[in-house]
């Protein structure tokens, strides 16, 4: 860093306006075109240089003379560009504010495409149809599907309730399984 670009730092840091000015418009052309580059504005462009400008001062005292001051302030007014394409970005519509008009406000409706009735009404019929088909089945078969898929029960579990070993347990949920894809092939 130039030796009288740290004395205009220093003296800027205990407050002369004089310092300040030098440092802007030392810069102020620079911050222009880096943020133009950007944010491609000319009028914003310009308050985003007033902006960073007021940061950086704001925020002088944690400059580190290690780095170049003209680097620490393109950072400022690169962060600000960004941070001005993110807000711009953003169009965000409140649902709790009320939407002036010439007869009034209105509030915000937003319809609710959750619920469907036919939707819940062929989850209805499927279940149904699924009770249905668990129903029919052999008891062998549907006491073993009752246990394993409505009781949450392991294999092990079964095999102890109903006195037979976990390999008939197993062979008996595979067979019911298949009956019950044959039974609801069609609906499901």
């Amino acid at each position: 860093m130039h030796d009288n670009e740290a004395k205009v730092i220093s003296e800027a840091l205990k407050g002369s306006q004089k310092a300040y000015e030098s440092l802007t418009e030392r810069h102020r052309q620079a911050i222009y075109h880096i943020i133009y580059k950007i944010v491609r504005d000319a009028e914003m462009a310009h308050d985003l240089v007033q902006e960073t400008f007021m940061k950086a001062f704001a925020s002088l005292s944690s400059y580190r003379s290690e780095y170049r001051f003209s680097t620490w302030l393109y950072k400022i007014a690169a962060n600000c560009s960004i941070d001005y394409l993110r807000k711009k970005r953003i169009n965000a519509l409140s649902l709790d504010q009320e939407i002036p008009t010439r007869d009034g406000s209105v509030g915000i409706e937003v319809a609710d495409y959750s619920f469907s009735p036919d939707r819940e009404l062929e989850r209805k019929e499927q279940r149904f149809s699924i009770e249905e088909a668990i129903e029919s089945l052999p008891d062998k078969y549907r006491e073993v599907i009752i246990y394993r898929h409505k009781d949450d029960k392991s294999y092990e579990e079964i095999a102890d309730l109903l006195d037979i070993p976990v390999g008939t347990v197993k062979a008996r949920i595979f067979r019911a399984r298949e009956l019950l894809k044959k039974r609801l092939k069609s609906v499901i």
